[in-house]
């Protein structure tokens, strides 16, 4: 990359002292157990990352000040406490209690950004119960899926999303006891086999004791899809909190002062790692927003709420591309200092694009479900190469790696060489596991002592060190910031009476990163159709919801597979997309 495409930084034009101002040296200088011995204001060896992230602030001067603001078109805004989310978590603890519901017992949420769902997350973690997050838009199947999966004892939701995406496969459900309803506009619901919340939060107290949970102890299950098979339950651990600690310090740069915007859906692992924890524990201000995505919504409420520090996803920031630079220039907004982008690779023009219209670069940073938190990031304080992902974080050590046949692996020191990137495993929020899975969690470490993580990423490392994304190793598809596990839209679509197989991809999509396209051959006695293809597409849309669902069908008089039977999914992108069709020694006769 050539000096004149890099933007450059000066500490003195940056608005406020960055938390990260000299790599070498704080990289040289940091502990994790210093960031643990920060936060370990519980003792006797307690970490509990409810209490952490809702109650540490509650008592002292912050007690007063908002922790979350939450906007809607319908209504005012409302702003929740410290001292508020300290108190109603901890009825939603006793509440939990009261059924029954003990350490290590798995609660899944499923709710648009409603307090409810923030005050259940931390209250379940006081409990010492796991949480896991589910994402609105998903269809039924997806949820029972998941909630399977997981165990779920509990399930806490609103009426409406019960109603049309959980009362009628409860059944299938069998692990699933106790559903707690949130009732539209504040009220009371009444609904067979369900309990309302606020009924039961209206007759709980107001303290609880908060679980003695250790930093091993279970707190988060955040499912993530792979290329085959069902969904991953990525296992984390209390002690994660160390590193939302430390990336809300370096990476996002959060001050105590700054009002925080995360626009992640609390259903993924972004938007539970840094729109629930991570600004809680350094005790700023957030903003929630209920509503979809609308430009200038968005602009007003950058200038509106005096935002500062800004967390969004690259296709968020293509949406507000492609709505124009003349949206932005009617809004000020004084108080932004900050923007970092996560979810798929930003690409520079983007960068460009946040300098030229918003008056700041966008800074991309990287990590995955696996890994909790943030990895590797472009930070205020330093030169940003667009088109990079950055640099390690403090307490990070990364590395380019090649696979031997063997299952070694050996390092690339060149630079500008492409291979997989690896973590040097230890940091806090690493999963611990996948659920009932000990042999793919095993599979996903190499190297002396098994101690590199491998993270299926493709990238390279230049001269100056920073990290540049190549690609996925594998075929999950990145849309709009969701990770889509091919398996789990086929096996939607091959539930149809029609469809003999099927194999999705993920098409390159200017907006959204990627759509998923879905290839399907018929059985006997079906004939192709606009008809029936507008028919599967309802089909899965309704299965799996409009986020998951495929936006285009193709169907094939047969699919390729390799002559063990497994579908060809990279010889379906390439014919698609007119790409080399690479090695098929392994292609079934007439594939």
């Amino acid at each position: 990359m050539s000096a004149a495409t890099i933007i450059r930084k000066e500490l003195s034009a940056l608005r406020v002292p960055p938390n990260f101002a000299d790599y070498a040296a704080e990289r040289a200088r940091f502990s994790w157990d210093a960031v643990r011995r920060a936060l370990a204001e519980q003792g006797a060896g307690r970490v509990n990352l409810g209490w952490l992230a809702a109650d540490r602030h509650a008592q002292g001067p912050l007690g007063g000040k908002p922790a979350y603001r939450f906007l809607s078109a319908a209504g005012a805004p409302r702003d929740l406490s410290y001292g508020e989310l300290s108190r109603l978590s901890s009825r939603f603890c006793n509440v939990l209690r009261g059924l029954g519901v003990g350490r290590g017992e798995r609660l899944f949420v499923l709710s648009g950004r409603i307090p409810e769902l923030y005050v259940a997350v931390l209250g379940s973690l006081k409990n010492g119960s796991v949480v896991s997050p589910l994402f609105s838009a998903f269809g039924p199947e997806p949820i029972a899926t998941r909630v399977n999966l997981g165990g779920g004892r509990v399930l806490v939701t609103t009426d409406e999303l019960y109603e049309r995406k959980v009362a009628k496969w409860r059944d299938r459900m069998p692990t699933l006891e106790h559903v707690l309803l949130v009732a539209a506009e504040g009220g009371a619901t009444n609904v067979p086999g369900t309990l309302d919340l606020a009924t039961l939060m209206d007759a709980a107290a107001d303290d609880c004791e908060v679980a003695p949970t250790g930093a091993e102890d279970m707190a988060l299950l955040h499912f993530t899809s792979g290329t085959t098979g069902t969904p991953k339950g990525a296992v984390h651990v209390h002690g994660a909190v160390a590193t939302h600690w430390a990336t809300g310090k370096y990476a996002l740069d959060l001050h105590p002062d700054d009002v925080f915007w995360c626009t992640a859906d609390p259903g993924w692992v972004t938007g539970t790692s840094y729109g629930i924890v991570a600004p809680l524990l350094h005790g700023v201000t957030s903003i929630v927003d209920r509503e979809e995505f609308d430009a200038e919504r968005w602009y007003g409420i950058l200038r509106d709420q005096d935002v500062s520090v800004w967390y969004t996803a690259p296709t968020a920031i293509r949406m507000l591309m492609k709505a124009g630079a003349e949206i932005p220039r009617k809004y000020g907004f004084p108080r932004l200092r900050f923007i970092a982008s996560v979810g798929e690779p930003l690409n520079p023009e983007a960068v460009r694009w946040g300098q030229e219209v918003l008056g700041l670069p966008i800074h991309d940073n990287w990590w995955q479900t696996e890994t909790g938190g943030i990895m590797i990031a472009n930070t205020p304080a330093f030169d940003i190469r667009p088109g990079s992902m950055g640099r390690p974080l403090p307490g990070i050590e990364a590395a380019i790696v090649k696979r031997n046949e063997d299952g070694s692996i050996a390092f690339v020191e060149a630079p500008d060489t492409e291979g997989e990137l690896a973590l040097k495993a230890g940091w806090p929020s690493m999963f611990r596991g996948y659920l009932h899975n000990e042999e793919r969690y095993r599979k996903c470490f190499a190297g002396p002592d098994d101690a590199w993580y491998l993270t299926g990423d493709l990238a390279k490392r230049d001269a100056d060190g920073y990290y540049w994304f190549v690609g996925r190793a594998d075929d999950v598809i990145k849309s709009a910031g969701h990770l889509i596990g091919p398996f789990e839209v086929e096996s939607a679509l091959m539930e149809h009476p029609a469809v003999a197989e099927a194999g999705v991809i993920g098409k390159p999509d200017p907006v959204v990163g990627e759509v998923v396209k879905a290839f399907v051959s018929l059985k006997q006695g079906f004939v192709d159709g606009e008809a029936l293809r507008k028919e599967l597409l309802g089909h899965a849309r309704k299965r799996l919801g409009a986020a998951v669902a495929p936006k285009e069908i193709a169907v094939l008089a047969s699919l390729p597979r390799t002559r063990s039977g497994k579908i060809m999914r990279r010889l379906l992108k390439a014919r698609e997309l007119g790409l080399p069709e690479g090695d098929l020694s392994t292609l079934e006769a007439g594939g």
